[in-house]
């Protein structure tokens, strides 16, 4: 070892930095993203699948949804022999589906670094943060109005952590900088600070077609035209209402063949039923129309089919976040996705939780689990969600990354072959002894286990003495730590200087707006 490594060593860690490497080829450090190998958990029978598609099925057909503000969606759907009454548009038992059939069920998207790029559909999971938070939060300061210097340093985190696949889209909003003029600022600190996957603008439509503009700056206009590179995520105004602000943000990546992922967002009792099955029915008929919508613009565009359940509490009606029934419900939106043959975004790391503690991590661990044993291909919200999606957490962002880390091992499921069986350690240990020094342990020990970067495994006596930290506290220390040692991924140099002269040329064509 040379001077310089040792002094490297000694400037990460020591210690520290041989236990992330020992836990991250463990996991499979450098995978751009996850292939299960555990099948997905199939809860609801054939006849009660029916049944709720039936219910989808005359929402479509009898009551219909509304598509508001955009001349040009209720053109497409006249076109497509939909019924279209104003701005009611209602549509056939199986004419959705049809439609549908020429959505690809799997798709690349490219990251600039292609070591990075994933694979959404299929047995594929991706991992991004969570999105669109107007406020954030840490032990030291508080909640507060997020701004983009904490936007570029949720980012930097994303990109120093090997459980994301995906640098997100809004992380949280930049408010010290004009509404109109804030996703440039956005969409540029997910290309410089981070050469993963992103996600861009929905806001406008000529804000999504900035995002796409700024995404051909990187990787050209033919490869844009051929290849999805950026996704944006749209959102239904649940129940049954498609405001323009959305299709057309959702036409502009469909035409551009760029992936829209289509959310209704349902707060049962108040924008759908308080039944879990009718929340379902309701959520299957709002994202068919809207994934259809994408093929009507442009056939064989990319599109995720996204579900966002939730429930709320009727004695104060206040959204609740992390509970079972939205997470049960989630297993039942994987079912009737896959017999759409789509892709599949669905649950996330959801929770109330004003502070990154128990509730926090119980709640965000049954949504998250929900999400993996679904089929989700997209987890959106998988780190930094607190407050019911007010408030991005850089302490909750750490310790989510870490429970990330830790279901990468749990979709791995469990490999056999003989060094797994280990039959041969059981000859060399013997009855009664243990296998701490054995031949098979020293060759496995640095693999065998995922090991945490926040949890505290130590004897409450050690523990107690080092200063008896909480996991928040910890978190509040690693997060810091990433901070200090980033280093950005290499971006060329012109390819710097166009995006920065795309965004001078925009901010100066407008005024500024902040509202």
């Amino acid at each position: 070892m040379t001077g310089q490594d040792a002094t490297a060593r000694v400037r990460h860690g020591g210690r520290e930095a041989r236990r992330r490497e020992r836990s991250h080829k463990a996991t499979g450090l450098g995978r751009p993203y996850i292939t299960r190998n555990i099948p997905t958990y199939d809860i609801m029978s054939e006849e009660n699948l029916v049944k709720i598609e039936a219910a989808a099925d005359r929402i479509l057909a009898e009551t219909g949804i509304e598509f508001r503000d955009d001349d040009t969606s209720i053109e497409l759907w006249k076109r497509a022999g939909a019924k279209v009454d104003g701005l009611l548009v209602k549509f056939e038992p199986g004419m959705l589906r049809e439609i549908l059939k020429s959505a690809p069920a799997e798709f690349t998207q490219h990251a600039r670094n292609p070591e990075n790029t994933v694979q959404i559909g299929g047995r594929n999971v991706v991992f991004s943060p969570s999105y669109g938070c107007p406020f954030v939060m840490d032990l030291d300061r508080g909640r507060r109005f997020g701004t983009i210097q904490d936007f570029e340093n949720f980012v930097k985190l994303a990109q120093s952590s090997p459980w994301f696949h995906h640098s997100g889209g809004t992380i949280c909003e930049p408010t010290d900088i004009p509404v109109n003029k804030r996703h440039l600022d956005m969409v540029y600190s997910h290309l410089r600070y981070s050469d993963r996957p992103f996600s861009g603008s929905v806001t406008a439509e000529e804000r999504s077609e900035d995002s796409i503009d700024m995404a051909r700056i990187v990787f050209g206009n033919d490869f844009v035209d051929q290849n999805c590179v950026i996704l944006g995520n749209v959102n239904v105004n649940s129940p049954l209402v498609w405001d323009g602000t959305m299709t057309k943000s959702l036409r502009a990546y469909a035409r551009a063949n760029q992936a829209a992922i289509v959310v209704p967002f349902i707060l049962g009792g108040a924008m759908g039923p308080v039944t879990t099955a009718g929340a379902i029915a309701q959520s299957l008929a709002e994202t068919m129309a809207g994934c259809a919508l994408t093929q009507l613009e442009r056939k064989g565009a990319p599109v995720i089919f996204g579900n966002f359940l939730s429930s709320m509490n009727l004695r104060s009606g206040s959204p609740t976040f992390g509970t079972p029934e939205p997470a049960i419900g989630s297993m039942v939106i994987g079912q009737l996705c896959r017999r759409l043959n789509l892709p599949l975004r669905c649950s996330g790391n959801f929770t109330t939780s004003k502070l990154p503690d128990a509730q926090a991590m119980t709640e965000g661990v049954m949504s998250m689990l929900a999400a993996v044993h679904c089929g989700a291909n997209f987890l959106m919200h998988s780190a930094g969600f607190l407050d019911g999606l007010l408030s991005m957490s850089y302490e909750k962002f750490m310790l989510d990354a870490d429970l990330c880390g830790a279901l990468h091992t749990y979709l791995d499921g469990v490999k056999i072959d003989d060094n797994e069986l280990a039959v041969d350690a059981f000859a060399e240990v013997g009855p009664g002894n243990h296998f701490f020094g054995c031949s098979h342990t020293m060759a496995n020990y640095e693999t065998a286990f995922w090991d945490s970067e926040t949890a505290d495994n130590e004897p409450f006596e050690k523990w107690e003495a080092a200063g008896s930290d909480d996991a928040a506290t910890r978190a509040n220390r690693l997060w810091k730590q990433r901070l200090r040692e980033y280093e950005a991924p290499h971006l060329d140099e012109g390819i710097d200087e166009a995006l920065k002269e795309f965004m001078a040329k925009k901010k100066a064509s407008m005024p500024d707006a902040w509202y």
